[in-house]
């Protein structure tokens, strides 16, 4: 079974940066403040903020990356996608092994593919029920397509 993103509720995410806060219905833990999202809080060392118009390539190019251990990307709304394709930049194309912490408007409904994309915890939009979340990893046992964990499809697995 492949690992399932970390997921952690709104309250929980309120802990200081740094801290843990565990979800006992989930083996999940640990994110940064959701203040720690936000533009006016300063991240934790290590940790880097992009917001989802950002170009992560020209960043790279920059070194933006270097010495980063922790990528935030953000979602605004729930319908705007743009932080699942920096995602997939960032692992496949980049080559980043670091935490992905997807952050701002983010739904059970999306952690599935966020994973898929290359996240590898979230933290969830207040109002939002973090014991539902576990259900999402299970609906499906494989894909067809390759993903940032599984870079090669079905078939091309199959042949070997």
């Amino acid at each position: 079974m492949k690992e399932t993103i970390r997921i952690v509720a709104p309250a929980e995410s309120e802990a200081p940066a740094g801290s843990a806060a565990e979800n006992p219905a989930e083996n999940t833990a640990e994110s940064a403040s959701e203040s720690a999202a936000s533009a006016s809080a300063a991240p934790a060392p290590g940790v880097l903020q992009i917001a989802n118009d950002a170009d992560v390539l020209a960043l790279a190019a920059e070194g933006a990356l270097q010495g980063v251990t922790c990528i935030e990307l953000n979602f605004p709304k729930f319908t705007d996608g743009r932080a699942y394709s920096q995602a997939v930049l960032l692992r496949r194309r980049l080559g980043f092994t670091g935490e992905l912490r997807a952050t701002g408007d983010v739904l059970i409904d999306q952690l599935l593919l966020m994973q898929r994309s290359g996240f590898t915890s979230a933290v969830l939009a207040a109002g939002v029920n973090a014991e539902a979340a576990p259900r999402q990893f299970v609906v499906f046992d494989e894909f067809y397509q390759g993903d940032a964990q599984q870079p090669r499809p079905h078939f091309a697995r199959e042949a070997e």
